[in-house]
């Protein structure tokens, strides 16, 4: 295992599926970290200093004061994250190709097929101002798609690549949400007993909670202002 840092990881977050995957990793390594929230709602993803180490002006980011080299480091994108954690601290990640490759595809899987697509669910069934139901259907088909795929992958198998890993991590936080993406667990039967494994792990529960007092305040279906910080966004002019 890689030397593990003792200066704390600056965690810019908010609580948001895409945010979980990094508090729960961290959590599950064990690393020492300090949470810098970053209100999405009111804009605080747009501040000089966050887009300093974070360009695409989207949470989670992380600051390493013990890089690689031994200076610092940001890494921005949560599965860029999980990779570079991995690669540090030697969990969830291994360390030889075959096994990299067989979770780098379900990690890839999760960046560019669930989280945008139960996302675009989730803004079309319960954020849209108008509920344009081609919209809705076609999100909510293809999260259905997307559980079918992870459905079958489980089917012999505890865990995404095998063993637990930075894909599952990735996964959770938008799984756990299925009710909110029109889905009937049921119909998922092995994803749901991956679910239930998943979220029985001690570090993911903290990973999950961290700040959930925020989450519970922070109610962006009926909030306008947010909505319009987080649905009008345009490249500066």
């Amino acid at each position: 295992m890689a030397q593990v840092l003792t200066q704390p990881i600056q965690l810019y977050y908010w609580p948001t599926p895409n945010g979980w995957k990094i508090s729960i990793m961290l959590e599950e390594c064990g690393l020492p970290y300090d949470v810098k929230l970053v209100n999405i709602g009111k804009g605080d993803q747009f501040k000089p200093d966050f887009l300093a180490i974070s360009p695409n002006n989207k949470m989670p980011a992380i600051v390493d004061p013990a890089g690689p080299d031994g200076a610092p480091i940001s890494v921005f994108e949560s599965g860029a994250i999980l990779q570079y954690l991995g690669r540090k601290t030697g969990l969830f990640y291994p360390a030889d190709e075959r096994g990299r490759v067989e979770v780098d595809q379900w990690l890839f899987w999760q960046m560019g097929g669930l989280g945008p697509m139960a996302g675009q669910a989730h803004h079309f069934r319960i954020y849209a101002p108008e509920k344009i139901p081609y919209a809705i259907e076609r999100y909510t088909n293809e999260v259905h798609r997307l559980y079918g795929v992870m459905n079958t992958r489980l089917k012999d198998r505890d865990f995404l690549a095998g063993s637990y890993s930075i894909a599952d991590i990735a996964c959770v936080g938008w799984a756990k949400l299925w009710e909110r993406q029109g889905q009937n667990i049921e119909e998922f039967p092995h994803f749901k007993a991956w679910l239930a494994r998943v979220m029985e792990r001690p570090a993911v529960q903290r990973g999950l909670a961290l700040s959930a007092e925020e989450r519970s305040a922070f109610d962006l279906s009926k909030d306008k202002d947010a909505q319009a910080v987080l649905f009008g966004q345009r490249a500066p002019g």
